[in-house]
């Protein structure tokens, strides 16, 4: 006789976004089959969850694995970033397939999903990046959300690398994909006058050294790009998601945005809640935590912390961008040379956990909202992802609220020889993470292989 299930977590408390409760969560193939207290065994593989967090894996809609970029390719490839997202409790990750200049979005998503295919080490999905909006790409949108690609990212800055996207672009994007129900996420920075500002603190590099970075980009610079953009989402009725956003004066754009109906949703990242902009006065080090756009001041985390509580800001994901210390020492101490970019997957939740939830910033419930339920609605994933409930993948960690480490570098997973966060006492790693019913972290360490994530397609339309 054939088990009923193959795997229960039994004895755990479950939390979701919605609600917490003492259950068992039993596991057939690669689906939660039921949820209840007392399940028998009968057979099934058994994980032992009492005194312990039962949570749906995390999703990081923001990453660059093996990414080209800065001169150089971000250390991280798909499967060491994966493998660490694993061992952070990140079950699935949505990466980005550049558009082919020559040949269109579909041809690049092609060659991104070739690189893709075979390494991951947990599921995966991905964004569109559109570097020309043409009648081309306008025409292959169809197609792109018939392969599972409903999102695409455009950039206000980058115009030298060839990348940015100009409000005219902006505008007829929001536009055109309004009607299939895609998103447009932007990368909201003012670049001209950013360009005014770089060009005046280079002058003093000798004095500033990194923290011309920091000095160069103010926060009128993501700002008024940010109220750009609401703009041109508010004229057409698109549909906007601002990614990695770093400032309190985007996250009061955003809040008026909202109470005004303009479909606007904001990402932020672990690094500008827990970070602030004077890592860069470190002479030795602060060119290492150069990302873009940058972290901020203290009153920029609070004003975040906040937006996250509020719902002003929807979701939590890393900008995940790996570069060691000797490709960051390519920047010569000339800050506009530095790659720009953290390592940061593995980390997410544990970040989040220990300073949002264990600080009391906001409950365990709403820390999965931000970090799971919200990314898994919003990026049409919901109910497969995102969600501890029958149907659903069974993509789960096991998390023991005592267990704790200092963090450091050499016992990550990532492919980086340093961490931002290094030296900080961090809670919530998993103990065990199950991606699809099986499990690939436990006790602590990566027992997955190469090559068993799945590419999830995505449906478009996602909202709160």
């Amino acid at each position: 006789m054939a088990r009923q299930f193959d795997t229960i977590i039994k004895g755990g408390t479950v939390h979701t976004g919605a609600e917490s409760k003492v259950a068992d969560v039993a596991i057939k193939g690669e689906k939660i089959a039921k949820i209840a207290k007392n399940l028998s065994p009968d057979g099934a593989t058994i994980i032992d969850a009492a005194g312990k967090l039962v949570l749906p894996g995390m999703i990081d809609v923001h990453v660059h694995l093996q990414l080209p970029f800065c001169g150089t390719v971000s250390s991280d490839d798909f499967e060491s970033g994966t493998r660490a997202a694993a061992r952070g409790g990140v079950t699935t990750v949505i990466d980005y397939a550049t558009q082919d200049k020559e040949k269109g979005m579909y041809a690049g998503f092609e060659r991104r999903m070739a690189e893709a295919r075979d390494k991951v080490a947990v599921d995966y999905g991905l964004h569109g990046i559109v570097i020309q909006w043409t009648d081309q790409a306008a025409a292959e949108v169809k197609k792109m959300i018939d392969a599972g690609v409903p999102t695409y990212k455009m950039f206000m800055i980058y115009e030298k690398e060839g990348w940015q996207s100009d409000d005219a672009a902006m505008y007829a994007a929001l536009e055109y994909t309004r009607d299939f129900g895609a998103k447009i996420l932007v990368h909201a920075e003012s670049e001209r006058v950013l360009n005014v500002l770089i060009g005046r603190y280079v002058k003093e590099m000798d004095k500033v050294g990194a923290y011309g970075h920091a000095l160069s980009r103010p926060n009128f610079v993501e700002a008024e790009a940010i109220q750009r953009a609401i703009m041109w989402t508010e004229q057409t009725g698109g549909t906007l998601y601002i990614v990695h956003m770093s400032t309190g004066e985007g996250a009061d754009l955003v809040k008026a945005a909202k109470s005004r109906g303009v479909h606007v949703y904001a990402e932020t990242c672990p690094q500008y809640l827990v970070l602030n902009d004077e890592v860069f006065k470190d002479r030795e080090k602060g060119h290492w935590y150069a990302t873009c756009p940058q972290i901020k001041k203290k009153k920029d985390n609070e004003r975040l912390w906040k937006g996250l509580k509020n719902g002003e800001v929807s979701t939590i994901a890393t900008d995940t961008c790996t570069f060691t210390t000797k490709q960051k020492a390519m920047w010569g101490g000339d800050f506009r040379r530095i790659p720009f970019g953290l390592p940061g997957v593995e980390t997410m939740w544990p970040a989040i956990y220990t300073f949002g939830v264990r600080k009391k910033k906001f409950d365990v419930n709403h820390a999965v909202t931000l970090c799971s339920t919200n990314p898994a609605k919003l990026m049409g994933l919901h109910p497969r992802k995102g969600a501890l409930a029958a149907g659903s993948d069974a993509d789960v960690i096991v998390i023991d609220p005592k267990a704790h480490k200092k963090i450091d570098y050499k016992e990550l997973a990532t492919n980086c020889d340093w961490s931002p966060y290094q030296g900080m006492d961090m809670y919530g790693f998993p103990e065990t993470t199950l991606c699809r019913g099986a499990v690939v972290v436990r006790d602590h360490q990566f027992v997955g292989r190469r090559g068993y994530g799945r590419f999830i397609p995505r449906k478009p339309g996602g909202k709160l």
